[in-house]
């Protein structure tokens, strides 16, 4: 199954692209869609539909992913990243892609096995699960990493699920437990 990672952000959205059947992963591809810091908001968030749906048109994947927005300090700084991530949301769903959301903290506990994991760590990780020659850029590496999770919790699905999934499995918050 071909999975597209998004990291949202008004500058720089990060898109990663992974092949997965379950088991193994594999690299597709990853990068960033850039809007100009410069531009009035309707413009970046244009500018973010129009790049999302041309990736979304360039690698074909069958399902998506994309981090949900934390509430942090500042409440304008996070009303922002909402429409940044709603443009997004807005070019995947009229591309009729399966759309799926995860935490920042889900996403970091997936991939690098702590929920506060700095981004150097996340990226590391990626760079090892995904057997890349190096490093991608932090943005990239946040929506490879959140596709990545999205492997990971659909594999503890299917386990739990599973007939043999043996006595007392079950899953909770995502989790198996």
């Amino acid at each position: 199954m071909r999975i597209l990672g998004i990291d949202p952000g008004l500058r720089a959205t990060g898109y990663g692209v992974i092949e997965s059947d379950g088991a193994r992963m594999a690299y597709v591809a990853s990068g960033t869609v850039r809007a100009d810091s410069k531009d009035e908001l309707p413009l970046r968030l244009k500018a973010i539909l129009e790049g999302v749906a041309e990736v979304v048109a360039t690698h074909g994947p069958q399902l998506a992913v994309v981090e949900k927005v934390f509430v942090n300090s500042n409440p304008q700084s996070t009303l922002l990243l909402g429409q940044a991530r709603g443009a997004a949301i807005c070019a995947l769903v009229a591309a009729d892609l399966p759309v799926f959301e995860y935490t920042a903290l889900q996403i970091k506990q997936a991939v690098a096995g702590h929920g506060k994991a700095h981004k150097s760590a996340v990226q590391e990780m990626v760079r090892r699960l995904l057997r890349l020659s190096g490093s991608p850029s932090p943005d990239a590496a946040d929506a490879l990493a959140t596709a990545i999770c999205h492997t990971n919790h659909a594999a503890s699905r299917r386990a739990a699920a599973a007939p043999s999934a043996g006595a007392g499995l079950r899953l909770k918050h995502g989790r198996l437990v």
